[in-house]
Parts: structure tokens; C-alpha cells; sequence
């Protein structure tokens, strides 16, 4: 298995699939792993470059607190490692944090830029996941439910297998869920570097073409963040979809219009 090394951290990557380049960065308490669905999709279309975050899936246990800018500079050492000199990059919640957190301290690497459900921190955070962590399970299923898709109850999800499918690919949303201790402190050092974002007054630094797009329906990242992204980078666009944080899986719109961009 592919793995590479920066400032202490042994992390886990992968590459496959063929087309144009592009490197996606995940959302927080997800994996390469439990993401395969989205990422083979992806890899369908493009030549995919992703990883594992620090002390989550594959990649080595994490131990120190980090920052947004050190994931950043996890991602930009993997660009080094496989040689690409500029990439397309997409980045879904809190891997769109790490993407502006690259696009404004190296722009020169990235060429497009895709945010997906994100925030910009400060002002317009996301939700704060840990504010969940502490409830039952069963209350903090419905909870995260409700987050993920304020339209999604048992009912819902009954009758819409659609977005019942989705659901499966994001069960390990919400604090706590994490199958080892590890994987769970990984978890929590993960959150709480997104807790730190915070690039409001930064983000006209992005000039490459930008991509925003949010679910009507997400209460994780409103579409309120996207637009206060959308008016601070020049050359970006806001669009709402049908659907909640993974709207790209539930309004086939979305996943053209992405596919278009991203080429």
C-alpha cells in the first residue's frame, strides 16, 4: 500500500482511474474506505489522487494537535510526491476548508477549485460535530440524520432509497462513531482542527476559477456559507442543489454540473 512521510506523519494515499487530474480531499470522519462508493465514481472520470487525513483510516495514528495549514501542507507534499505541478482540486466540507487553506497559501498549484458543502470559518462556520457527541446514540443518530438532510427521518429515507443509499456511505458522520480508540482520537484532533478554520478575510487570495456548490437541505454547512465564499473569491459561482451534505450523490444535476466544471 502507497504511503509517504511529512513532518512526522505517515499517511495513506491512493491513485487510480484515467482522464484529467484531480485530487479530492474528504470530509471530516471519513476514509478512503468508507467513501470507495464516491471515490470509484470519481475515479470513472479522472485520474484520482486521495488520502487518508492524519490518525483516520489507513494512515498513522496521530498523537499532536494540527492545524488546517498543517493538512494543507499534508496535501501539498503529496502533489510533490506524485509530481503533479498544478491540480484540479475538489474538496467536500471539511476537506473544502483544507482546499481553500491550500488555494490561498500556494496558489500557484491549483488550477480549479471545487467546494462542496464548506465553510469558510469565522462568521460562517459548519456545524460543530463534537456538539453532538456527548448525546445518546439514538438521539444522536436522529440528530445527525437531521444534520446531514433536514428532510430525513426514518419515514423519509423509507420511501427515497436513493437517499437511504447515501446514508449507508456516510455512517460514520458525527463524533464518536469511530470503530477503534485510535480512529476515535483521530476523530477528535480532526475536529479540532476544524474548529480553527478561519479564512474569511483570506479568501480573496483564491483567483483560480471556483466551484461552490450546497444542498438546500444542509444544516451542516448551510448554503449561507457558500455564499459568503462566493463573494469574496472573483471568479466563483454559487449553486444550490436538491439535497442535503452529499447533494453530488443525490441530485443528479449537481454530479454533471461538477463533472462539467472539474474538465
Amino acid at each position: 500500500m502507497p504511503f509517504y512521510n511529512h513532518k512526522g506523519s505517515k499517511l495513506y494515499y491512493k491513485k487510480g482511474g484515467c482522464g484529467p487530474r484531480l485530487l479530492f480531499c474528504n470530509a471530516s470522519a471519513t476514509t478512503i474506505a468508507s467513501t470507495r462508493d464516491l471515490l470509484n465514481k470519481l475515479a470513472e472520470k479522472f485520474e484520482l489522487i486521495c488520502f487518508d487525513y492524519r490518525g483516520m483510516g489507513l494512515s498513522a495514528p496521530q498523537t499532536d494537535s494540527y492545524t488546517m495549514a498543517d493538512v494543507a501542507g499534508d496535501v501539498l507534499s503529496l502533489l510533490d510526491l506524485i509530481g503533479w505541478e498544478k491540480a484540479v482540486v475538489a474538496g467536500w466540507s471539511f476537506g473544502g476548508m483544507v482546499a481553500q487553506e491550500l488555494a490561498i497559501s500556494h496558489p500557484g498549484r491549483i488550477d480549479r477549485l471545487a467546494l462542496l458543502s464548506t465553510s469558510p470559518g469565522g462568521a460562517y462556520p459548519s456545524f460543530g460535530l463534537d456538539r453532538i457527541g456527548n448525546l445518546t446514540s439514538n438521539v444522536r443518530g436522529r440528530r445527525t440524520l437531521q444534520l446531514i438532510d433536514q428532510r430525513w427521518t426514518t419515514e423519509w429515507l423509507s420511501r427515497h432509497p436513493v437517499d437511504a443509499s447515501v446514508l449507508g456511505m456516510l455512517a460514520g458522520f458525527g463524533a464518536n462513531e469511530s470503530t477503534s480508540e485510535t480512529q476515535a482520537y483521530g476523530l477528535q484532533l480532526q475536529l479540532k482542527a476544524r474548529m480553527g478554520h478561519d479564512v474569511v478575510d483570506r479568501l480573496s487570495r483564491i483567483y483560480c476559477p471556483t466551484f461552490v456548490a450546497h444542498g438546500r437541505h444542509d444544516l451542516i454547512s448551510p448554503p449561507s456559507n457558500g455564499q459568503a465564499i462566493v463573494d469574496r473569491i472573483a471568479s466563483s459561482s454559487l449553486n444550490i442543489y436538491e439535497g442535503g451534505h452529499a447533494f453530488f450523490l443525490q441530485d443528479p444535476n449537481a454530479w454533471s454540473d461538477m463533472a462539467a466544471f472539474l474538465n
